[in-house]
């Protein structure tokens, strides 16, 4: 890393201030925001999805130029022209969406730009000693090293990514929704990191909508709505409530309606699905109009699981039954899954979810084509009328269903990938972590659509990993550990106590037994 980052500020001093910072595309996006930065402050900043937020924050970082306003960087004038430029200040950013490379090994992930060389080649035994050193400290010590990213969960590869922005001299960090694929440890682990980091005058800007980690790690609160700056206060003075209603204009339910439904005959039997060392033989029945949970600590087998079901990995062992019958499903690929009424919203929206550079109306209706098209050709009038529906129904924002959806905030993508499957219409439905970088508002709307869909007696089962969503929406919940359910909770009948005892309970003993759900 550079050597010649500017000695920090006194604490009178700020370290980055904004002035006027606006950002218009074909439309403005940020107008007129000015926040000041100070030494060892953890500033939240939150807005629903398409408030600004990241676009902020890539101007900070020199991903994006702003339009209007000035910055300036220990009082002088600071406008980083790429990400490098900013880095090489101490200017770092973990993004929502992630920046490793999944050929290479974590080792060479996190040193990448200055892998250790001896003798003109690249010296192994240091490098290897220095990822495990840089692992250790987000708790990934148990990890190979010269293990592929690309081998790895969206979770395991979000900390690897925030251990890569930990290396060497930092002075603002930002952190763009951090914890949306981390569960209770791996939080835990990025907290302590986040008060040392502060207690070394690091400056960091934590975006998230999970509010009590807001109240829990920020000193103050900055809030954008529709691009504007409408609340720079101490967070201590606000709760969750007032958070809220600055966010969206309006209070949010803190309830979720789960009446009207009947529990029916099960729509999916799965007996015995196991795949090598990640999923062990594991068995569960989900019944027409539940919503079945499963919780469990990264790399403890959720989303392989869910993955074994809908045929994107091939079993070692094990069966699939549909409905009533005693006939296991022939469900060799993903497309075999969708054809037999199985749908699957997975974690990672952007690798696997999304064809980024079509349209919302091209993605909403991409597994219902038969539906918008007629002689062999597709009816882009059609795919419009279905798409604007879904775009009024889950809130997406957008100019309207001809944009491409690499144009859209994060959570609107992952509103786009929910609209598709809720089109296609199949009876057993497989949420990966529905809500990752949802805002508070946003998330109910959301948790409103999956009641509804269990109304109409379809089957859902959702890993997610946070508990509070699972504990407020589910019928059941499924707790994996080391590969196996462990346990499973009756509505009621849990208490996060209860489901992190589980969750940990395969990693203490040598072996686990798998448990029906």
């Amino acid at each position: 890393m550079p050597t010649d980052i500017p000695p920090a500020p006194s604490a009178a001093t700020p370290l980055l201030t904004l002035d006027n910072i606006g950002k218009s595309y074909v439309g403005p996006v940020l107008g007129g925001v000015g926040l000041r930065f100070a030494p060892g402050q953890v500033l939240a900043l939150t807005g629903e999805n398409g408030a600004g937020k990241s676009t902020l924050s890539k101007i900070i970082c020199g991903l994006e130029q702003a339009t209007t306003g000035t910055m300036l960087l220990d009082g002088k004038p600071y406008q980083p022209a790429s990400r490098g430029a900013a880095e090489a200040l101490g200017i770092r950013m973990v993004m929502q969406e992630l920046n490793l490379i999944p050929t290479l090994s974590i080792a060479e992930n996190l040193y990448l730009k200055n892998l250790p060389q001896r003798f003109g080649f690249i010296d192994r035994t240091r490098l290897e000693r220095d990822a495990r050193e840089q692992m250790e400290k987000v708790g990934l010590g148990g990890l190979d090293p010269w293990t592929l990213v690309g081998e790895l969960g969206i979770g395991h590869q979000q900390m690897i990514e925030i251990a890569r922005n930990l290396i060497g001299a930092c002075r603002l960090l930002v952190l763009d929704e951090p914890t949306a694929m981390l569960t209770h440890r791996e939080v835990e682990l990025l907290f302590l990191q986040i008060e040392r980091l502060k207690a070394d005058g690091v400056c960091i800007i934590y975006i998230s909508h999970r509010l009590e980690e807001l109240k829990r790690v920020a000193d103050r609160i900055a809030v954008l709505r529709d691009g504007q700056l409408v609340c720079d206060d101490d967070i201590a003075g606000h709760s969750a409530a007032d958070l809220v209603s600055l966010m969206v204009g309006r209070s949010a339910d803190d309830a979720v309606d789960l009446s009207g439904r009947t529990l029916g005959a099960p729509l999916l039997r799965v007996r015995g699905l196991a795949r090598g060392k990640v999923v062990n033989p594991t068995s569960f029945d989900l019944r027409a109009g539940e919503i079945l949970g499963i919780a469990g600590l990264i790399g403890s087998g959720r989303t392989e699981l869910l993955r074994l079901i809908f045929g994107a990995d091939r079993a070692d062992a094990g069966d699939v039954f549909l409905g009533d019958s005693e006939v296991p499903a022939a469900l060799h690929s993903p497309q075999a899954a969708v054809q037999a009424g199985i749908a699957m919203i997975t974690e990672d929206r952007k690798g696997q979810g999304l064809l980024l550079r079509q349209s919302i109306a091209v993605n909403t209706t991409l597994a219902s084509l038969d539906t918008v098209s007629g002689a062999g050709w597709l009816n882009d009038a059609a795919e419009a009328t279905v798409a604007d529906d879904y775009i009024q129904r889950l809130g997406i924002r957008s100019r309207n269903s001809a944009q491409t959806v690499a144009e859209l905030s994060g959570g609107n993508q992952q509103k786009v990938v929910i609209a598709r499957w809720l089109y296609r219409d199949c009876p057993v439905m497989l949420f990966d972590e529905p809500t990752r970088g949802i805002d508070i508002g946003a998330k109910f709307d959301i948790y409103q659509v999956l009641a509804e869909q269990a109304r109409q007696g379809k089957g859902l089962v959702i890993v997610s990993s946070d508990l509070r969503e699972l504990m407020l929406i589910c019928d059941r919940i499924a707790v994996m550990s080391a590969g196996s359910i462990v346990e499973t909770f009756e509505r009621g009948a849990w208490s996060q106590d209860a489901l992190l005892s589980a969750a940990f309970s395969g990693y203490l003993t040598p072996t686990s037994t798998p448990a029906a759900a």
